[in-house]
């Protein structure tokens, strides 16, 4: 697939931009995220879009942290954010800044405001202010403290700045229009009492600026070109612009919306990823089953995958549900051809060839990668006993079951065709061992015999196979839309994860964090970031060979 992104709405408008010469010709982006949470898949729409469109026309990209709002931020989430988008591939370079960064400035312009006669204390009480505001069909009606003289504005704005009021006591609006019918108009707060400590100021300020104050205006003192947001912020760009004319700020960024990710069977708001980390029902933010990029990153997922997805799925101004399949499809398509093939079996059977004698260990040699012989081969051992996936044996097969059977015979992959002899069962008439018999004639790739059968599995050693702990995941909600679920904890998938105890071959004994491998017939892992030691092997499923959701998704999504 072409590196070349599609010329989509925003980046025919960043090119008639730069031919007229507006902003200069300069084109500055930025990403501005909450340090409140982690980032998530919806997010990395936002930094790719950021960035490769900055880097296309030579520009810049500003990586900014929103941080306005001290009681739910914190350096635990700075630190993560940083991570997550130097791990999709990208760098800000020394543009890295903070909304506090411009907190005196943002005080200036609340005073030039204030100054101009279009911003006021307000004493009304939160529940209040609400009640005054009125409803998308009913205009709201002015605070009785709107006609506040300048003078005493200046007195009390500068008094909540000493901290002489307590929490919620008093706010600062703008005067615009509480008639507006963009509800946003209707004399927003811009300023709210704080006595909190603030990650990144320590305890300077006990105002903070709201983020509708700080953003746009914030945009303007980096010099943003083009602001990139998520359509449910096209509401707010008049109060943006506003608040740039008021202020008179000397640049003025341009504001472009753009339909947000909404991933199917995925979780992006952070308030509910929060419940689901705070309850325990996830093992945290970068639980692999969440839709975070930190669990993606500890899944295993590439990030050239999510790039890439984040290319196929394009930019648009219309909302839509993608199906899980577009991902999933970018990382097959990546470890299919990254990845080196090995041997696992998940849910072991212990197979005994009968006439193989038990003090014999072959070596047999296996390929890497099917694809790419410059990665060689190694060499897999093979004795009297192995073992093979219980799912690849039935008692009462149909017809066309050509794997084990009774009597049937397969050809075990790299090795020889056997033949099961015969089945033992325990006391509750479980099945625990199959008695087969090798063909010695039949060796993969030496054999003497030209004779085929229509099945093939792979299988491990026994006696060399290395015990690993592995994580089947699959999708944590059961519904295509969780978000839209009042009690998100009903929608959640019983069987998002299955724990086994699975034997590998020993090549995988020395696997380190950061490589992924096709386990065989079985699907694409890696080791767990946090638990795997090569003592105690730990294993994640990033993704199965093939969808096995495709239809369900479908029919899911077709009958919304």
């Amino acid at each position: 697939m072409s590196d070349a992104p599609a010329r989509d709405f925003i980046r025919q408008i960043i090119d008639n931009d730069v031919s007229s010469g507006k902003h200069g010709g300069a084109v500055v982006t930025r990403f501005p995220p909450e340090p409140n949470g982690f980032l998530h898949i919806g997010h990395a729409k936002s930094i790719c879009l950021n960035f490769a469109v900055a880097a296309e026309f030579g520009g810049s990209t500003y990586l900014r942290f929103d941080d306005t709002n001290p009681g739910k931020e914190s350096e635990e989430f700075v630190a993560a954010i940083k991570a997550d988008v130097r791990w999709l591939g990208f760098d800000w370079q020394d543009h890295l800044t903070h909304s506090s960064d411009y907190f005196d400035q943002l005080y200036a312009a609340a005073e030039t405001l204030i100054g101009k006669g279009v911003a006021y204390v307000d004493s009304l009480s939160a529940e209040e202010i609400r009640e005054y505001r009125g409803t998308l069909t009913q205009a709201g009606k002015d605070s009785p403290y709107r006609d506040r003289s300048v003078e005493e504005n200046f007195d009390m704005f500068r008094r909540m700045r000493a901290g002489e009021f307590a929490d919620g006591e008093h706010v600062l609006r703008a005067k615009i229009d509480m008639a507006s019918g963009n509800i946003n108009l209707r004399d927003p707060a811009l300023y709210r009492i704080r006595h909190i400590s603030h990650q990144h100021t320590g305890d300077k300020w006990c105002i903070y600026p709201m983020y509708d104050f700080a953003h746009g205006l914030s945009d303007a003192f980096e010099g943003i070109t083009h602001s990139l947001c998520t359509l449910e912020f096209a509401d707010h760009r008049p109060l943006y612009d506003w608040l740039l004319e008021q202020v008179d700020t000397p640049h003025r960024p341009q504001q472009i919306e753009f339909s947000r990710l909404n991933l199917a069977y995925a979780l992006t708001s952070k308030r509910k990823l929060n419940q689901l980390v705070e309850e325990g029902v996830v093992s945290g933010w970068d639980d692999p089953r969440l839709a975070s990029l930190a669990g993606m990153r500890r899944r295993g997922y590439p990030p050239a995958a999510i790039r890439d997805f984040c290319q196929r799925i394009g930019v648009t101004k219309k909302e839509n549900i993608i199906e899980m399949a577009v991902l999933e499809n970018s990382i097959r398509e990546n470890l299919g051809e990254a990845s080196e093939r090995r041997m696992a079996v998940m849910k072991p059977l212990k197979i005994v060839l009968t006439n193989y004698a038990a003090d014999i260990t072959e070596q047999l040699t296996a390929q890497n990668h099917p694809g790419r012989p410059e990665l060689g081969t190694r060499e897999v051992p093979f004795g009297r006993e192995i073992y093979v996936e219980r799912d690849d044996f039935m008692e009462d097969a149909p017809r066309k079951f050509f794997r084990l059977k009774p009597g049937g015979e397969v050809r075990l992959r790299y090795a020889y065709i056997i033949r099961c002899d015969e089945v033992i069962k325990d006391d509750a008439g479980e099945v625990i061992e199959l008695r087969c018999s090798y063909d010695p004639d039949t060796r993969s790739g030496t054999g003497t015999s030209d004779r085929k059968v229509k099945g093939t599995i792979h299988w491990v050693s026994a006696e060399h196979a290395i015990a690993a702990e592995v994580r089947l995941y699959d999708r944590l909600f059961k519904v295509p839309d969780p978000g839209s679920v009042d009690d998100v904890l009903t929608a959640l998938n019983p069987n998002s994860l299955e724990i086994v105890s699975a034997r590998i071959e020993p090549a995988l004994g020395d696997a380190t964090g950061g490589v992924t491998y096709q386990f065989e017939r079985v699907g694409y892992f890696c080791t767990d970031s946090e638990d795997h030691t090569q003592g105690s092997p730990v294993w994640n499923r990033i993704v199965t060979l093939r969808d096995g959701w495709a239809k369900i998704e479908k029919q899911a999504l077709q009958g919304q």
